[in-house]
């Protein structure tokens, strides 16, 4: 781990529930899943996308939490038994696995309803309420209905059936990108953008989550379990679809190299310079976990 990936971790873990009550075996099971590691992208893309707006505060702060809890939910339930029913998850025992599928359940839900408990917390910093509201409508759309909850619905319903190609580029800009899109859109509304500037950053997001996604699903085949510090193989365990199994291996790459050079390309055109955010893009087309 890098020391800025460390210093990360100790801020994101600032947020995190502390107060000792009748419920501190949910506490326990939320922190766990939060802790247990991880590439930190959402909260790092976020950042990088509020700097390279010129944006300066410390409301970004408790917005780097909130998505992070958010994804780790997501993850959490992903792995129930109900689901992918995996038991690695970042190189530990999966939530369920070690507190039980009840709590593994409720962890999930504790995560999620203390993200927006913790979003909100920016209103309390900001010198631009609207800019926070905003952002706030950014994170509950992409996070629900209309983003991962709904990509991951029609992921679950399709298990065992052959998607089409439309429904499955539904599930991975949703169930994948959607949070990735919330992470540079809060980053650039809460630094001041709006209209074509942020409908390019939401453009540029979406090709890193589609190429993020299908990565995942080279990964998947081609990583083991010391690499990937999950369940390998988990896509064919449950008869899943995925971009590999629908175009091939050497179409699935070529892809994520194109969707990477459009994001880089897009990035280009943000009002700073963005040399580690290019780079941070740029290692997720070779990247082994």
């Amino acid at each position: 781990m890098s020391d800025n990936t460390a210093k990360l971790n100790e801020r994101l873990a600032e947020w995190l529930p502390r107060e000792e009550t009748q419920a501190e075996r949910l506490r326990e099971a939320m922190n766990y899943s939060f802790t247990a590691g991880g590439k930190r992208l959402r909260p790092l893309l976020m950042a990088m996308t509020y700097e390279a707006f010129g944006g300066e505060g410390p409301e970004i702060e408790p917005f780097m939490a909130a998505i992070e809890m958010i994804h780790t939910y997501s993850l959490v339930h992903d792995d129930l038994p109900c689901m992918d029913n995996d038991t690695l998850r970042r190189g530990k025992p999966t939530t369920w696995n070690v507190y039980g599928e009840d709590f593994g359940v409720l962890a999930g839900d504790g995560l999620l309803t203390y993200a927006f408990e913790t979003a909100a917390k920016a209103f309390e910093v900001t010198g631009d309420p609207a800019r926070t509201g905003r952002a706030m409508s950014i994170l509950a759309r992409k996070a629900g209905l209309y983003g991962m909850c709904g990509g991951q619905a029609l992921d679950v319903l399709l298990t065992g059936s052959a998607p089409s190609a439309d429904q499955l580029d539904f599930i991975y800009r949703n169930k994948t990108g959607a949070l990735l899109e919330a992470s540079m859109m809060i980053g650039a509304v809460l630094a001041g953008a709006d209209g074509e500037a942020l409908e390019n950053v939401e453009k540029a997001a979406a090709a890193i989550g589609y190429a993020f996604q299908i990565e995942d699903d080279i990964l998947d085949i081609t990583a083991d379990e010391a690499e990937l510090g999950k369940n390998v193989g988990s896509d064919e365990k449950n008869a899943k679809t995925t971009f590999v199994t629908l175009y091939g291996m050497e179409a699935a790459q070529k892809e994520v190299r194109r969707l990477t050079e459009e994001a880089l390309a897009r990035i280009d055109a943000f009002p700073m310079p963005a040399p580690s955010l290019k780079e941070l893009v740029a290692g997720l087309c070779s990247r082994r976990k």
